[in-house]
């Protein structure tokens, strides 16, 4: 690849993995619009590798909290309420991950064979940017957090998280839709959404790291400079998204999303 494309392709990747606007149809714009190459497996288990590594390094305390509580209920330590709810979201985030990772097993490779075309990110980037907007309808009266998830909830966002693997869908996207539905407030809801985000994506960048080896030539130049790249990006986005989340809501994103499903779908026309 070339070091224009590395540098381009992973700030859209990192930028694009933890806004609700489906890193897959921003991925495919260069491809459709200015006739750049694949970038292929190495490349993308490179920056998921650098968004994995922003994601942890954001949350590091939530993860370090959250892993200790769960840790020492296992031991029958008496815990305090604070540990309790963090034991809870550990057990919540596993059950959120069960069914993405069945349907990652079932049906990745059906995926990548038959829906990684144009007009089906553009059909589900416009659709389910939709339901994000319906979904963000009386977000600043929902209040609900993450203290007051239940099994339900969390199985209900583990199931939409399983929709992610259809491309365009966009992972955070449909979560946080979910959540939205279930009553959480934008804040908590995104902040779920990314902490269910790092199991994801070792599971996923684990699969693709054992494709990988089959490979016969690797740049590895190529592969450091698009981890760097999309672990700074993405660590910025994390920030500055729950930052102001709850001031600004889904609907610049809702909007954003049927513009760009808009463009993939003159791009489906015209090169079809």
């Amino acid at each position: 690849m070339e070091f224009f494309h590395i540098v381009v392709l992973a700030i859209i990747q990192g930028i694009t993995e933890f806004l609700p606007i489906s890193s897959s149809g921003h991925l495919l714009l260069p491809k459709e619009l200015l006739g750049w190459p694949e970038q292929g497996l190495a490349f993308d288990v490179a920056v998921h590798l650098g968004t994995l590594a922003a994601v942890v390094t954001y949350f590091r305390q939530d993860i370090i909290d959250i892993v200790s509580s769960w840790l020492l209920s296992l031991t029958g330590t008496s815990l305090t309420q604070v540990q309790i709810e963090n034991s809870r979201i550990a057990w919540y985030i596993a059950l959120a991950t069960i069914p993405a990772g069945i349907a990652g097993l079932l049906f990745d490779s059906f995926i990548e064979a038959n829906l990684r075309t144009t007009l089906v990110i553009a059909t589900t980037t416009i659709l389910f940017g939709v339901l994000l907007g319906f979904a963000d309808r009386g977000a600043n009266n929902k209040t609900k957090n993450l203290a007051q998830m239940t099994i339900t909830i969390a199985l209900i966002i583990g199931c939409a998280q399983a929709l992610a693997l259809i491309p365009g869908t966009s992972r955070s996207g449909i979560t946080i839709t979910a959540a939205l539905f279930c009553g959480l407030a934008r804040e908590p809801a995104a902040r779920f959404s990314f902490l269910i985000a790092i199991p994801i994506i070792l599971l996923s960048g684990g699969y693709k790291t054992l494709q990988l080896l089959n490979l016969p030539f690797v740049n590895w130049g190529d592969l450091l400079l698009g981890v760097v790249l999309s672990a700074i990006s993405a660590f910025l986005c994390i920030h500055y998204f729950l930052k102001f989340i709850s001031r600004i809501g889904m609907m610049p994103f809702v909007i954003y999303r049927l513009l760009l499903g808009g463009l993939l779908l003159l791009c489906s026309s015209c090169f079809s």
